[in-house]
């Protein structure tokens, strides 16, 4: 469904010197630099696939999403999306793809959100009863219907974003490009987009490609991911696969010594810094001491730390995500 090779986009932006005769002697003489938002970038996504397109701040994800939506043009390389060219922007492949931005709105602000969707079924050019029926189904599977005469401006983000999505879907997308679509939205809405992302996914076989900095998006969605640091591809592959290496093959384990006495006196063997044979750690303002091991070696660390005094609680999880892709984008 969409097939880049070679994606590249170069910004050339105009180094202003400061002050006013900066600016004079810029007239004459300018200086420019060079930013590869998009530097050779590869990939395929089949029909269907549900990807995760992450990146820090500044990678080139935005960018991307942009060349694949045909609203910038890539210096070099090509991409193709359901067999279109996006840079022709043809109206035949506008019908067919859609692209959320989380920051950006495209609803009318002083209009309720169902005259901006009668506006959007006349610009698609809908049959009335497929719009109807492609609305309620939206509206049901959101949960606002209530909402619908109320004034854009005067709904909540997590609605307003609901809205948003309503919009995008309007005219039956097969590809859905979505930038950061839950940012700052609250845990709730979080949940029920991700859950609405999820079921639209499975009903339709949506080609969805979706950008966010919320592991939780990430984890709950996406079976495959693409990471890209500095304009570069640097993982293109399972998420289980990208948790089982760089380093999260380790686990944390995390204890906190019993206390016993009215004022809470510390008891055991623990100081305040302990020396394991598999690493070194401190106790937390909290008392608790925090251990990254090997996943191999759990067993054995977890002994040792209950033969050499008592313990109140101890906790053995993964290494997060957030810190996998971290360390990732280090390594680069």
């Amino acid at each position: 469904m969409i097939e880049v090779s070679h994606l590249t986009r170069v910004f050339r932006t105009y180094k202003k010197r400061p002050g006013f005769w900066g600016g004079v002697r810029g007239l004459f003489n300018r200086e420019f630099a060079e930013t590869r938002a998009a530097d050779d970038i590869n990939f395929t996504i089949g029909e269907g696939e549900f990807v995760g397109f992450l990146g820090p701040n500044g990678a080139g994800k935005t960018t991307t999403l942009k060349m694949l939506s045909g609203l910038i043009y890539p210096t070099s390389g090509t991409a193709r999306v359901a067999g279109f060219d996006p840079t022709k922007r043809e109206n035949a492949y506008r019908r067919i793809f859609a692209l959320v931005l989380g920051q950006k709105n495209q609803l009318w602000w002083d209009l309720p959100a169902i005259e901006s969707f009668l506006l959007l079924r006349h610009i698609y050019g809908l049959p009335a009863d497929q719009y109807r029926q492609t609305l309620d189904e939206l509206v049901d599977l959101l949960g606002v219907r209530e909402k619908l005469n109320v004034m854009v401006r005067e709904l909540s983000l997590g609605e307003r974003m609901k809205m948003e999505l309503i919009a995008a879907l309007l005219h039956r997308p097969r590809v859905l490009f979505l930038d950061e679509p839950t940012i700052g939205l609250d845990v709730v809405s979080q949940k029920a987009v991700r859950q609405f992302l999820r079921d639209y996914n499975r009903r339709h076989r949506v080609t969805i490609l979706l950008t966010s900095h919320y592991m939780a998006d990430i984890k709950e969605l996406c079976e495959r991911v693409i990471v890209i640091h500095k304009g570069k591809k640097i993982y293109d592959g399972a998420l289980d696969r990208l948790e089982a290496g760089s380093g999260s093959r380790k686990k944390i384990i995390t204890f906190l010594p019993a206390l016993s006495g009215v004022d809470g006196a510390k008891t055991g063997s623990f100081p305040d810094t302990w020396q394991s044979l598999h690493g070194e750690t401190k106790r937390s303002e909290e008392g608790k001491f925090v251990l990254r091991v090997p996943s191999e070696n759990i067993v054995a660390v977890s002994q040792e730390i209950l033969s050499t005094g008592p313990v109140a609680d101890i906790t053995i999880e993964d290494v997060p995500l957030e810190d996998v892709i971290a360390e990732l984008f280090q390594s680069q």
